[in-house]
């Protein structure tokens, strides 16, 4: 409070945009200040940065070990598909015909005004696709190595590039190249199939809330919702703090239909020729969009222990003066304390910022970074044996120096695992709390309609009860949707019975669907 006003400062932040105020401008002023992404000069593209790349380094480790514990191997497969592999399966080839980037040329040539053109003799015999997807390649490569049962189940996954063509592109959350891994089994039944597709969404779900602290959904997709030629499509569901809804993973049980079009067969025990089950599943750089939306405030983005590049970052107030040799060597002795501990099972990643400039300056870029843990040391602490703390995840101001908070190092040294693990659940809770706040409950379309009202500018989820319509009744549902700028997520995995009506036809209800705006 100031003495001579009475008055409590007003609160300013790292942000220029609040979330409450324009959630798109700040979601991409996150993106910028923390230094996560640029545009690329590419459209749809981005240049993921050190910070964000570093995001994606600890998904991927996290996430490859999940695969590997499978007992899933990783291998690679060609950026280009012919397209003769996509015109075997008509079905998946309408679902990605619009996104898919075609080359049809090997070659450029001079123009004869100082430019390059596609040089007309280069025309290629076939033309090959981007890699929007791998199922078709994939499964022509699974044809060659499936003999018989015994070559059962063939579990594979590649982490990649692909290209979908995008229209409208926001950075990590829907651009025209992306990175992710995709994994591709094939089995001899399909129980078993099932078994690998729902263990593959399992793995997203308990990744999504135990490395990135998100709180998901996880279920089944309508039939309108589904993957291109898949007979089941399940994803992992998390809230914005918008009120939409991010699909984060999804795994796909395929049946048959792509071991006919690729002719993966097997000899089952009895001689006789069978046609594989196949599964897809898949993440992407999509989750670090999530990550942002869900745990980011109007100072920027707070990123969870498990999956922060750096979970404490030393930063100490140098002066460019002889005392400054004294104060590096008190910081640098508490950063190899601190990463000879472990956290969350692992070593304490830990960085002593020696960068030239001023501490407030690196301060704050760190705070808009969200590293968990930001200690700021003096010469005045370095010789008290005191450490000052910040954590990330409460809130912070430059109002309240208050927040950070002074230790004595040795206190800090017993205290700072905790700490960092703390972090990581504080950021669950906080973000579980308000999905659950979030979600309400319509038992008439009218009721659905007015939770989306214009007044209600987050409305979060609504669960309703349905039929399960299909083919034309289903549309006209997914029609009528669409007029309020809605769609329905998904039927989440073990929801209490349906009790009522459907909403949308008036027929006995048999399961829960959460509906949502979304990205």
């Amino acid at each position: 409070m100031n003495q001579k006003t009475g008055q409590t400062p007003a609160i300013r932040h790292a942000l220029s945009t609040k979330r409450a105020d324009d959630f798109a401008q700040w979601y991409q002023e996150v993106v910028s200040e923390a230094e996560m992404a640029e545009e690329s000069g590419v459209r749809g593209c981005m240049v993921i940065k050190p910070w964000g790349y570093g995001v994606w380094e600890r998904i991927q480790r996290l996430m490859d070990d999940r695969i590997k514990a499978a007992g899933v191997q990783n291998c690679y497969f060609p950026l280009f598909i012919p397209l003769s592999y996509f015109a075997k399966e008509a079905q998946h080839v309408e679902g990605f015909a619009k996104e898919m980037a075609v080359v049809t040329h090997h070659r450029l040539i001079g123009d004869g005004k100082g430019g390059l053109v596609p040089d007309p003799e280069a025309k290629l015999e076939e033309p090959l696709i981007v890699r929007p997807t791998s199922e078709t390649v994939i499964g022509q490569a699974m044809a060659r190595w499936v003999q018989s049962w015994r070559d059962l189940p063939l579990m594979v996954n590649q982490w990649a590039n692909v290209v979908r063509w995008e229209m409208r592109t926001r950075m990590f959350l829907r651009t025209s190249e992306f990175l992710w891994q995709e994994g591709h089994t094939a089995h001899a039944d399909r129980e078993d199939a099932m078994s690998e597709t729902l263990r593959a969404l399992e793995m997203y779900r308990d990744f999504a809330e135990t490395e990135l602290a998100m709180p998901v959904i996880a279920g089944e997709k309508p039939e309108n919702e589904r993957f291109p030629g898949a007979v089941a499509t399940y994803s992992i569901e998390a809230m914005m703090q918008d009120g939409k809804a991010l699909q984060a993973g999804t795994s796909h049980y395929l049946g048959t239909g792509f071991a006919h079009a690729a002719g993966i067969t097997y000899q089952d025990r009895e001689g006789a020729q069978q046609y594989a089950h196949t599964t897809s599943w898949g993440t992407s750089t999509r989750m670090i969009g999530g990550l942002i939306m869900v745990h980011g405030d109007d100072d920027g983005l707070r990123v969870p222990p498990a999956v922060a590049p750096h979970q404490i970052v030393i930063l100490p107030m140098l002066r460019e003066t002889a005392e400054d040799d004294a104060l590096l060597a008190y910081c640098e002795d508490l950063r190899e304390a601190l990463a000879a501990q472990s956290a969350l099972g692992e070593p304490v990643r830990v960085l002593l910022d020696k960068r030239p400039g001023k501490a407030t300056q690196k301060r704050w870029a760190w705070v808009k970074k969200g590293v968990p843990l930001i200690l700021e040391i003096g010469g005045r602490d370095a010789d008290n044996g005191q450490v000052s703390v910040l954590r990330r995840d409460r809130l912070w101001t430059q109002a309240a120096k208050a927040n950070f908070v002074g230790l004595a190092r040795e206190a800090f040294l017993a205290s700072a695992v905790a700490e960092i693990e703390d972090v990581q659940t504080s950021l669950y809770a906080q973000a579980k709390a308000r999905r659950d706040a979030n979600i309400s409950t319509a038992t008439t379309f009218e009721e659905l309609a007015q939770v989306f009202a214009s007044e209600n500018r987050y409305p979060g989820w609504v669960e309703v009860e349905w039929a399960r319509p299909t083919g034309e009744e289903l549309e006209a549902v997914v029609q009528k949707l669409k007029g309020l700028k809605l769609t329905i997520r998904n039927t989440p995995l073990g929801a209490a019975p349906a009790t009522g009506a459907c909403v949308f036809t008036g027929r006995a209800a048999v399961e829960r669907i959460y509906v949502a705006r979304s990205y």
